[in-house]
């Protein structure tokens, strides 16, 4: 992955962008931990191209811009079907990296040519020959992607909002699955990702755990194809560690050698202990880092910086650190197992839900939001230390797949489903699809969702809400509304990272209050969104309780049944 800057011309700029280029200069230096390896600016008709390049695939031949004769462009992206686009095209591809494929696919297909492109990507495309430019976002936003507009006429686009919030006058997040396209007829927002199981129910879809096992395999092996040195991050969870377990299997068929893996907590915490298990059943070369509390409280505002949001600390600060670890380690690119709890209602709150209905719906809310949370903190927190994640469980063809399940098939099961074998247990069909073939451990086969700020040590979620009980007192608190009309924090801790984050963001120069409308709705019970709050009438008086303990007759009882299943 990398990073980039881009200051564009519009009918109302003039050319403007051309008086521009010292600054977007010095602005492109603030993405250089995105992309360290190598730097390069393209100035042309059109606008103006920043690139920070973090060398993945074909370290010699990729440097950004890329000029092949009829565009120029610049991406933040993994492009795992480059080479077949290429031959379809028929094109004389102009470097050897995967983003090679990128400029002729938008050039034959318009904005429609992003749902041609297999992986993860932001993108920004100038013709030089007219000046009009197209601009998109991954069908999940796993790439980050911000668009400012300047005073002067011109839009800027770039990964991080902190290369926007000195100079343009308002900034917005690129929505995923959408292009910001400028041509004859003007600037416009078009919607290219549009799948069905997002606009209603879903029903008929194949419930057959074959097909879920054979599309994560092949969505992982799809990322582990590296010109760098890579590995897995292992949480001892069920998500990360089947990844772990389909890397190292089709890794040794490929190579006969082990993966590395990666997990980071305190000292005996819960995560710990359970990746060394899986470490030791898949025979990873396996790396453990612990962190302290001082630590992870001094990291706390620069991993805010680099997230840039208000939501996601309390896990953003060990992902952050483990970045950190991970880099200095000498490895540039990590598989991660984001997103299968947003898929398969695997947090502890989906107990609740008070229908299949209902359980779809909040599903939907999860992963189309995924992009202001877990995917928007998994990205920019290693990205600090100049480390890419990769998501299997949000490769597009395996969310498409398993999001047009029934829910009914996808909700918590008694005991009249799967012959029983998981009545009670979350994301039971993912379990199912692995349970045969010695892919993990019964123990995490098992394992109940423990969040990752959780698993990494119970005593870090406390000490931060014992941090905020010192620095934000009962008074701010009464007037928290009036403070922060927007989103109005609900507690302490929610309260201090807000103001962390407008002292960095929304004090800049021009930016007035749009940050602000670029952050997710925290208020929450478990994780859980705003609209679940009405699933138990218990949670109105817990909104801010985002632990996963916060579902305490669940997270006990379950905690428990786990235990039992593993050891019988």
């Amino acid at each position: 992955m990398c990073g980039f800057l881009t200051i564009l011309d519009t009918q109302q700029s003039g050319g403007a962008s051309a008086s521009l280029s010292v600054r977007g200069s010095e602005l492109l230096d603030l993405l250089e931990h995105r992309g360290p390896d190598q730097r390069g600016i393209w100035r042309g008709k059109g606008g103006w191209l920043g690139h920070r390049r973090l060398a993945i695939m074909a370290p010699e031949d990729g440097l950004q811009p890329i000029d092949d004769g009829r565009g120029v462009w610049v991406s933040n992206s993994e492009i795992y079907n480059a080479d077949e686009l290429i031959d379809e095209l028929g094109v004389t591809p102009a470097c050897a990296a995967d983003s090679k494929a990128i400029g002729p696919v938008l050039q034959r297909h318009g904005a429609e040519g992003f749902a041609k492109l297999d992986g993860q990507f932001a993108i920004v495309h100038v013709d030089p020959r007219t000046g009009y430019w197209i601009a998109g976002r991954d069908h999940m936003g796993i790439c980050p992607m911000y668009i400012g507009w300047h005073e002067n006429g011109t839009v800027w686009f770039a990964s991080e909002m902190k290369a926007l919030v000195e100079d343009c006058a308002r900034v917005a997040l690129v929505e995923p699955g959408t292009a910001w396209v400028y041509d004859e007829g003007g600037m416009r927002l078009v919607r290219w990702y549009r799948p069905a199981w997002a606009h209603g129910p879903v029903s008929g879809g194949s419930t057959n755990p074959r097909l879920v096992q054979a599309r994560l395999i092949t969505a992982v092996a799809k990322r582990i194809r590296s010109d760098a040195p890579w590995g897995v991050l292992l949480s001892g969870g069920l998500d990360s560690s089947l990844v772990a377990s389909i890397a190292s299997r089709l890794h040794r068929q490929r190579t006969g050698d082990p993966i590395h893996t990666f997990s980071i907590g305190l000292d005996d915490s819960p995560d710990l202990i359970k990746a060394r298990e899986v470490a030791r059943h898949i025979g990873s070369i396996h790396h453990e880092f612990r962190f302290t509390i001082e630590e992870a409280m001094a990291a706390l505002p620069k991993t805010l910086e680099h997230i840039e949001s208000d939501q996601q600390v309390r896990t953003g600060v060990p992902t952050y650190l483990l970045g950190q670890r991970v880099r200095e380690a000498g490895f540039k690119m990590v598989l991660s197992g984001e997103g299968a709890d947003e898929i398969f209602g695997g947090y502890l709150y989906f107990h609740k839900a008070p229908s299949a209905e209902e359980f779809h719906a909040e599903t939907v809310r999860k992963v189309t939001r995924l992009h202001q949370f877990d995917v928007m903190r998994a990205n920019k927190a290693p990205m600090a230390s100049g480390l890419e994640l990769r998501f299997p469980l949000l490769d597009k063809d395996f969310v498409d797949h398993c999001m047009s399940i029934d829910p009914v098939h996808r909700m918590i099961p008694g005991r009249d489903a799967w012959g029983g074998v998981w009545a009670g247990v979350e994301k039971a069909i993912l379990r199912e699809a692995f349970r045969e073939g010695d892919w993990l451990p019964d123990s995490i086969l098992y394992r109940q969702k423990e969040q990752f700020s959780d698993g990494v040590g119970y005593g870090w979620v406390d000490a931060l809400r014992d941090m905020a009980e010192v620095l934000v007192s009962d008074e701010m608190m009464a007037h928290a509304a009036r403070r922060h009309p927007v989103r109005t924090p609900a507690n302490k801790e929610m309260y201090w990272m807000r103001e962390l984050f407008l002292e960095r963001f929304v004090h800049a120069k021009a930016s007035g209050q749009s940050p602000l409308h670029t952050l997710g709705d925290g208020r929450s019970v478990a994780c859980c969104t705003p609209e679940a709050i009405a699933w138990d009438p218990r949670w109105a008086s817990m909104v801010g309780d985002i632990s996963g303990r916060g579902v305490g007759d669940v997270h006990q009882q379950e905690a428990e049944a786990s235990v039992r299943s593993a050891a019988g």
